[in-house]
């Protein structure tokens, strides 16, 4: 599957990830009205609401884009209904031939630990029949529990041609609470950091591996060094627009080739309606804006990585 997402990167020529993290308060009025009169004010009524959100979305930037990632909690808070929702997103993306990153930061040891890969990226016995459940093509995983947690993970990617991105440096603003602490004079994350390139060695695609990395946009220099503690691994970048990060902070999380990581933006594309930015087209044309605001960050990414060339030319 990282091969297919290569390729859809090469294709669209942006390396985006539209995080579909959708809120209530981000969803146009027209459209919760129409669900609340279908379902009401409901948790069915709330998640028929996310899901025409994305929809909307989703057809309106398709053709731009290679991934989505949607993060599962905006779905769970909606109980069965909210997940219901998130499946039928999952599905609906894969008929776009989007590659899907499930946000869902799993993370536990031995039978748990699998049964979450399954249930993810793999297949289920069920009586004489296999039945697969959400069938993301990539999962966000913790590596707190260390290989015990990750093993049961990268066995399902090897079995179905799946992938990982495993959090080393996140863009939150107290990761380094834990993740820069000294360890034998180097921070904890380049110590993960080795550990993804070790976990990845032996599933490879044609280029990179399928066991990648979530470094956030908002550490630019970190992500510098960890680019080269992982020189095979794929970066997924959240922190993009919102938490702060900039196309000029993202130069150094590519390798040379100009591959080698995918930049995530969430609510600044799916609530671009709501900024003074794309205010002009409204809440009625909110896929509209989504799309303005793709076409702003592929062109952001582009200027600055045309800047990078130069430098090590």
């Amino acid at each position: 599957m990282i091969d297919q997402l290569i390729a859809n990167i090469k294709k669209t020529n942006a390396p985006i990830v539209v995080g579909l993290d959708p809120m209530m308060k981000f969803i146009p009025e027209q459209i919760q009205k129409a669900a609340f009169a279908e379902y009401g004010e409901t948790l069915k009524g709330a998640a028929e609401a996310i899901w025409q959100y994305n929809k909307g979305i989703v057809d309106a930037v398709a053709d731009l884009i290679p991934a989505v990632k949607p993060q599962i909690a905006m779905y769970e808070q909606f109980g069965i209904e909210g997940l219901k929702a998130y499946k039928k997103t999952v599905d609906y993306c894969k008929s776009k031939d989007l590659v899907v990153i499930g946000d869902i930061k799993r993370g536990d040891i031995g039978s748990t630990s699998a049964a979450y890969a399954v249930g993810h990226l793999g297949k289920v016995q069920v009586g004489n029949t296999i039945c697969q459940a959400f069938n993301e093509d990539f999962a966000t995983v913790n590596p707190y529990l260390g290989t015990d947690g990750i093993k049961p993970f990268v066995d399902i990617c090897k079995e179905e041609k799946k992938g990982l991105f495993i959090l080393v440096k996140t863009s939150n603003p107290s990761s380094g609470e834990f993740q820069d602490r000294i360890i034998d004079g180097r921070p904890l994350y380049e110590w993960v950091g080795e550990k993804v390139a070790e976990w990845g060695a032996d599933h490879m695609g044609d280029s990179y591996s399928y066991i990648g990395a979530v470094v956030g946009a908002t550490y630019p220099e970190m992500g510098k060094v960890l680019r080269k503690v992982m020189p095979k691994s794929y970066i997924l970048v959240p922190g993009y627009g919102a938490q702060g990060g900039k196309g000029a902070d993202l130069v150094h999380f590519f390798n040379e080739d100009g591959l080698g990581a995918i930049v995530n933006s969430s609510r600044g594309i799916i609530a671009a309606y709501k900024q003074e930015q794309y205010a002009k087209f409204g809440a009625e044309n909110f896929g509209d804006a989504s799309r303005a605001a793709v076409e702003t960050m592929i062109a952001d990414y582009l200027k600055c990585y045309e800047q990078f060339l130069k430098q090590i030319q």
